[in-house]
C-alpha cells in the first residue's frame, strides 16, 4: 500500500523533483489524454492534448493556516513527528480541507497537534512557502490565545511546548514559520 511508507522511505529530493514538474501529473483527469506543456498567460502550464478537452492544470500553491498561540509572552511550538523536517519545531499549522475557512483550519490544527482549544484574536499575515518538498503553500497565520483543552502532543507532533523569546529554536521547520516568528517579535 503506497500510503504506508515508513519515515526511512521519505525521499525529499524525489518529492521536490515531482513538485517542480507540475506535481508529476502526466494525464488529463477528465479524458485521460496526455498532458503537454504550453506557455499560457505568461506561465508554463500543462494542457490536455485532446483538442476536444479544454483542461488546463494550474500548478497553484496549496492554502494552509495556523496560529501563533501566546501565553505569558511565550510562543507555542510543536516538534514535527513526520517528514518533512522531522524533529524540527514549527508553528501549529496545516493544510486546509475542502470548503474549510482558514480560521477553522487554524483552530482545528492547533487542537489536533496540541490538544488546546484556542481563540483567534487577529490575523497576523499571509506567508508564501516553497521549502516543503510536497508542495508550495500560502500560509494564513492568526494570533491566538489558549482558552481550554489540555496541552499534549498528538497527531503530527511528537512534542509541544511554549518558548520564551530567548529560548526559541535557532531554526524552525519552514522559512515561512521563521519569518512569521521574526515578524511577531519585531512588532511586539
Amino acid at each position: 500500500m503506497k500510503n504506508s511508507k515508513t519515515i526511512k522511505e521519505f525521499d525529499a529530493a524525489k518529492l521536490y523533483a515531482r513538485k517542480n514538474q507540475f506535481g508529476g501529473y502526466n494525464f488529463c483527469p477528465f479524458c485521460a489524454a496526455k498532458l503537454v506543456k504550453e506557455h499560457l498567460d505568461g506561465h508554463d502550464r500543462l494542457t490536455c492534448s485532446n483538442s476536444d478537452c479544454d483542461f488546463v492544470h494550474y500548478h497553484n500553491p496549496v492554502p494552509a493556516a495556523g496560529a501563533i498561540v501566546i501565553k505569558d509572552s511565550e510562543i507555542l511550538l510543536v516538534k514535527r513527528a513526520h517528514p518533512p523536517r522531522l524533529d524540527y519545531w514549527c508553528i501549529p499549522a496545516g493544510f486546509m480541507e475542502w470548503q474549510e475557512h482558514p480560521r477553522d483550519t487554524a483552530i482545528r490544527e492547533v487542537k489536533e497537534e496540541t490538544g488546546l482549544i484556542i481563540k483567534l484574536n487577529s490575523l497576523i499575515d499571509l506567508y508564501s512557502g516553497d521549502d516543503d518538498p510536497r508542495t508550495n503553500a500560502i500560509l494564513v497565520l492568526y494570533l491566538a490565545e489558549e482558552i481550554g483543552g489540555r496541552l499534549q502532543a498528538s497527531d503530527d507532533a511528537s512534542e509541544v511546548r511554549y518558548f520564551a523569546p530567548d529560548e526559541m529554536p535557532k531554526e524552525l521547520a519552514f522559512a515561512s514559520h521563521n519569518q512569521a516568528v521574526s515578524d511577531y517579535f519585531s512588532k511586539r
